[in-house]
């Protein structure tokens, strides 16, 4: 399967920024620069108290709301958590899972990010599934032991079926926020790597067929060198995400 049969996804994480207001504002702004642009599908990740904002802004537009974390139980006494059918039923139809500052700030492990994955999937959610390695390892050499590894563990159990909801975002820790990017030839390293151990855990045509993103200080002035590498199928963007103009730009990037 080509690049070009893959569906590319290029999809903002807002973290914690934007009240509701401003978050209405800047859908409405991004909506209005990504019109008619289907060459990809374009999400917003937002904090949860942005939720139904966010949902009713971008009706009736290409622009598709995600949420950026979901809990793996459907109900009980887990305070401040959100489940999978609470999302689904606001009108959330992405989540991100296993961000490096979910992993780092906040204790998720491999094994709680693959019980989130499976909760978001079997929900009927589009799980956008982060991983990837930090400064020490990289500088180490083991990187692909590392992603590989993670690769392995947060796709335990999940059934060949769902990856067609499933995105992976390769994300070096030590190019988050850093302003510090992998080159695209490390990125396109990574993200082959990533689809070649897919392949070994499912077949070639669920490998081949898997959306791939990098997740690393992608931006308007990197994205188009980025996306033009055949393995690397759209960006989970940060800081970027938040200036509509600079978001829209790299929509433009993913049109080609």
């Amino acid at each position: 399967m080509k690049k070009t049969s893959r569906r590319v996804v290029i999809a903002g994480n807002w973290k914690m920024n934007m009240t509701p207001s401003a978050a209405k504002a800047a859908i409405e702004a991004t909506a209005a620069l990504v019109k008619g642009k289907d060459g990809c599908d374009v999400v917003l990740c937002v904090p949860f108290i942005d939720v139904a904002t966010a949902v009713e802004a971008a009706r009736g537009t290409n622009v598709k709301i995600g949420a950026q974390n979901v809990h793996f139980e459907k109900k009980g006494a887990f305070t401040g958590e959100i489940s999978a059918d609470m999302l689904t039923e606001a009108g959330v139809e992405y989540v991100i899972v296993g961000h490096s500052e979910r992993r780092q700030y906040f204790g998720e492990t491999d094994e709680t990010v693959n019980k989130r994955t499976r909760a978001g999937l079997d929900a009927g959610l589009k799980v956008i599934m982060c991983l990837g390695e930090v400064l020490a390892e990289r500088q180490a050499g083991i990187t692909e032991e590392i992603v590989s590894m993670q690769t392995k563990l947060d796709l335990a159990g999940i059934p060949e079926e769902q990856l067609k909801n499933l995105i992976i975002a390769y994300e070096p820790v030590w190019a988050i926020g850093t302003g510090l990017t992998a080159t695209p030839d490390q990125a396109e390293e990574v993200c082959c790597l990533i689809r070649k151990v897919v392949a070994g855990l499912y077949s070639e045509a669920a490998a081949e067929a898997l959306t791939i993103q990098y997740g690393g200080s992608m931006n308007d002035g990197n994205a188009a060198e980025l996306l033009a590498k055949v393995d690397v199928d759209g960006g989970l963007i940060g800081g970027a995400s938040l200036v509509p103009e600079k978001f829209a730009k790299i929509v433009d990037a993913a049109q080609a």
